[in-house]
Protein backbone atom coordinates (compact mmCIF):
# COMPACT_ATOMS: atom_id res chain seq x y z
CA UNK A 1 0.00 0.00 0.00
CA UNK A 2 3.05 2.30 0.46
CA UNK A 3 3.38 1.78 -3.35
CA UNK A 4 0.58 3.06 -4.24
CA UNK A 5 0.11 6.45 -1.79
CA UNK A 6 3.92 7.28 -3.56
CA UNK A 7 2.01 6.80 -6.49
CA UNK A 8 -0.76 8.64 -6.16
CA UNK A 9 1.41 11.19 -4.54
CA UNK A 10 3.53 11.40 -7.63
CA UNK A 11 0.65 11.95 -10.14
CA UNK A 12 -0.89 14.72 -7.94
CA UNK A 13 2.28 16.31 -7.70
CA UNK A 14 3.97 15.59 -11.11
CA UNK A 15 1.03 15.50 -13.21
CA UNK A 16 -1.56 17.88 -11.32
CA UNK A 17 1.11 20.11 -10.04
CA UNK A 18 -0.01 20.14 -6.88
CA UNK A 19 2.83 21.07 -3.83
CA UNK A 20 1.82 17.82 -1.98
CA UNK A 21 -0.30 14.67 -2.44
CA UNK A 22 -4.41 16.67 -2.65
CA UNK A 23 -5.68 14.87 0.51
CA UNK A 24 -4.81 14.84 4.19
CA UNK A 25 -4.69 11.36 4.83
CA UNK A 26 -4.92 8.02 2.12
CA UNK A 27 -5.97 4.77 3.78
CA UNK A 28 -4.10 1.56 2.53
CA UNK A 29 -5.90 -1.60 2.20
CA UNK A 30 -4.26 -3.06 4.95
CA UNK A 31 -5.03 -0.51 7.38
CA UNK A 32 -2.38 1.81 7.68
CA UNK A 33 -2.71 5.48 7.61
CA UNK A 34 -0.46 7.52 4.90
CA UNK A 35 -0.14 11.33 6.18
CA UNK A 36 -0.58 13.40 2.92
CA UNK A 37 -1.12 16.88 4.14
CA UNK A 38 -1.96 16.54 7.77
CA UNK A 39 -4.61 18.00 10.25
CA UNK A 40 -3.20 21.52 9.68
CA UNK A 41 -2.66 22.02 5.87
CA UNK A 42 -5.71 23.08 3.38
CA UNK A 43 -6.38 19.80 0.82
CA UNK A 44 -6.57 19.94 -2.66
CA UNK A 45 -8.92 17.00 -2.99
CA UNK A 46 -12.50 18.75 -3.55
CA UNK A 47 -12.89 21.86 -5.23
CA UNK A 48 -14.54 24.68 -2.57
CA UNK A 49 -14.45 22.34 -0.13
CA UNK A 50 -10.94 22.36 0.81
CA UNK A 51 -10.62 25.14 3.35
CA UNK A 52 -13.49 23.44 5.60
CA UNK A 53 -12.65 19.96 5.34
CA UNK A 54 -10.43 17.17 5.62
CA UNK A 55 -9.62 14.53 2.46
CA UNK A 56 -9.44 11.49 3.39
CA UNK A 57 -8.38 8.81 0.61
CA UNK A 58 -9.15 5.26 0.87
CA UNK A 59 -6.65 3.38 -1.25
CA UNK A 60 -8.30 1.02 -3.84
CA UNK A 61 -11.01 1.12 -5.97
CA UNK A 62 -15.11 0.57 -4.63
CA UNK A 63 -17.43 0.28 -7.63
CA UNK A 64 -17.54 -3.27 -7.45
CA UNK A 65 -15.08 -4.50 -4.15
CA UNK A 66 -15.92 -3.37 -0.83
CA UNK A 67 -13.15 -1.83 1.16
CA UNK A 68 -11.28 -3.52 3.83
CA UNK A 69 -12.37 -4.25 7.39
CA UNK A 70 -9.08 -2.81 8.33
CA UNK A 71 -8.90 0.36 5.73
CA UNK A 72 -12.77 1.01 7.75
CA UNK A 73 -11.42 0.42 11.59
CA UNK A 74 -8.30 2.72 10.26
CA UNK A 75 -10.74 5.87 9.60
CA UNK A 76 -13.48 5.45 12.33
CA UNK A 77 -9.86 5.62 14.60
CA UNK A 78 -8.53 8.39 12.46
CA UNK A 79 -11.47 10.54 12.87
CA UNK A 80 -11.95 9.86 16.65
CA UNK A 81 -8.36 10.91 16.84
CA UNK A 82 -9.30 14.48 14.64
CA UNK A 83 -11.84 14.72 17.48
CA UNK A 84 -9.81 14.15 20.25
CA UNK A 85 -7.18 16.51 19.20
CA UNK A 86 -9.98 19.15 18.05
CA UNK A 87 -8.79 18.96 15.05
CA UNK A 88 -12.44 17.78 14.27
CA UNK A 89 -15.53 19.08 15.82
CA UNK A 90 -17.38 16.63 17.92
CA UNK A 91 -20.40 17.17 15.46
CA UNK A 92 -18.26 16.59 12.32
CA UNK A 93 -20.30 15.31 9.49
CA UNK A 94 -19.26 12.45 6.64
CA UNK A 95 -19.79 13.64 2.93
CA UNK A 96 -18.92 11.08 -0.22
CA UNK A 97 -16.94 12.84 -2.62
CA UNK A 98 -19.58 12.30 -5.18
CA UNK A 99 -21.98 13.98 -2.91
CA UNK A 100 -19.76 17.45 -3.32
CA UNK A 101 -18.67 17.24 -6.84
CA UNK A 102 -19.56 15.14 -10.47
CA UNK A 103 -17.84 12.06 -9.27
CA UNK A 104 -18.17 7.96 -8.48
CA UNK A 105 -15.74 8.33 -5.69
CA UNK A 106 -15.88 6.92 -3.20
CA UNK A 107 -17.56 4.15 -5.09
CA UNK A 108 -20.93 2.47 -4.35
CA UNK A 109 -19.50 -0.16 -1.96
CA UNK A 110 -17.71 2.12 0.21
CA UNK A 111 -20.64 5.33 -0.53
CA UNK A 112 -22.91 2.74 0.95
CA UNK A 113 -20.90 1.98 3.93
CA UNK A 114 -20.09 5.41 5.09
CA UNK A 115 -24.08 5.98 4.35
CA UNK A 116 -24.62 3.78 7.52
CA UNK A 117 -21.96 5.51 9.48
CA UNK A 118 -23.00 8.11 12.58
CA UNK A 119 -21.64 11.61 11.16
CA UNK A 120 -23.12 11.15 7.59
Amino acid sequence: CSYRARVIQAHHMDIQEYDQVGYNFMIGGDGCVYVGRGWDFIGAHTFKYNSNSIGIGFIGNFNKISPTPAQLKACQLLMAEGVRLKKLTEDYKIYGHRQLIATESPGDKLYNIIKTWPHF
